[in-house]
């Protein structure tokens, strides 16, 4: 009877310790998973997917699996909230997410007082990073980044232009706006238009004729491609030639389905193809392999998750505010982006845009090229 009842509580034991041992470490997906960003949201779901995936095959971080749970924020701040309360509830410990700054910035709150960490592939406004918070995390760049060096090849490109400034009013867009106009205006490049409009607006001819009675020849564009696709299409219909320029929510090849043949000549900045990364190829194949390609967001969705499983297995630690404290600390961290490392903000020490044209392939499609 003794040895049945010791045999018992030493086998409780060691099946307590080994399901605190492999015990699930749950990651959250926040995105657009529907809507009309749901393409960039696809992309970082992917990403992470495939990153966990890979990172649970080689063992983990600190000898515990990672499992994944999604959230559909639909780019709409109170439901990015709804979200961050559910990941709250379900035990999520890091979140990878979000797409728009607009949401980003307040779920952030949510995830500081309930010891989440985020860590955004794609949220650009500066403010996510700037309040000091110890959770907030961006493997991308940030708008006042992309703005100085979009400004500075406004001035150098087009020299004689009468800029409209046009934004969705969002974090996003309108901050984006705002750092552009700020480099421009600092070079001594003024704008004759500034102007915002509405997310999920369809008709922009009033706008289109505001730019013809200024004189307009370049939009400068700080929104999604959704609007931008719409503006660009009644632009050309509309009889207005203006060259068209904007920041990363451009790279999307949803962009050409809505503008059509306007979309030829676009301008835009973001970081260096991703794709073209000698350290992403292996990871290309296999996306393309699978039926996916990993444009855009896809690859920083997958640094992103690398970064935070290398953080842990350096910390020791699968505690977030420690896998937070050793991202800020311990880079650089091998990605499928390069070398990442982090400044005490939670922004990456090495960021860079370039810009990108839309041109028409020799397939009949077009896509986005770097030029610059």
């Amino acid at each position: 009877m003794k040895k049945s009842l010791l045999s018992a509580v030493a086998l409780s034991a060691m099946l307590a310790f080994s399901g605190s041992a492999w015990a699930d470490v749950i990651v959250g997906v926040g995105a657009p998973i529907t809507g009309p960003n749901a393409a960039f949201g696809a992309q970082i779901q992917k990403g992470t997917e495939q990153a966990i995936a890979d990172i649970n095959a080689a063992g983990g971080i600190n000898g515990e699996q990672l499992k994944l749970v999604i959230g559909d924020d639909v780019s709409d701040p109170k439901q990015g909230i709804s979200v961050a309360n559910k990941f709250v509830a379900d035990g999520v410990k890091f979140v990878i997410g979000p797409y728009n700054s607009g949401v980003a910035i307040p779920t952030s709150e949510v995830y500081a007082e309930n010891g989440i960490l985020q860590i955004t592939p794609a949220a650009t406004n500066p403010v996510y990073t700037e309040r000091g918070m110890w959770n907030t995390i961006r493997v991308c760049g940030r708008d006042d980044q992309q703005g100085i060096i979009a400004g500075a090849y406004i001035k150098e490109h087009f020299p004689d232009a009468k800029i409209a400034v046009i934004h969705d009013k969002t974090p996003y867009g309108q901050g984006l706006a705002d750092e552009t106009k700020k480099a421009l205006n600092g070079a001594g490049v003024n704008e004759v238009m500034y102007e915002g409009v509405n997310i999920g607006d369809k008709d922009f001819s009033a706008l289109i004729a505001k730019m013809k009675d200024a004189g307009v020849t370049l939009i400068y564009w700080g929104g999604l491609h959704t609007e931008a696709g719409l503006i660009m299409r009644q632009t050309a219909d509309q009889g207005l030639k203006a060259q068209f320029f904007s920041g990363d929510a451009l790279v999307s090849n949803e962009l050409a389905s809505i503008a059509g043949d306007a979309v030829e000549g676009a301008l835009n900045t973001f970081g260096p193809d991703p794709r073209k990364n000698p350290n992403a190829a292996e990871m290309v194949e296999k996306f393309r392999a699978a039926g996916f390609e990993p444009e855009a967001y896809t690859l920083y969705a997958y640094a992103s998750t690398q970064v935070m499983a290398q953080a842990a297995n350096a910390a020791g630690s699968n505690d977030p505010q420690e896998v937070a404290k050793a991202i800020r600390e311990k880079g650089p961290f091998k990605t499928v982006l390069g070398d990442l490392s982090f400044n005490e903000k939670g922004d990456r020490s090495d960021a860079d845009y370039v810009v990108y044209e839309w041109k028409k392939g020799d397939d009949g499609k077009y896509n986005y090229s770097q030029i610059d």
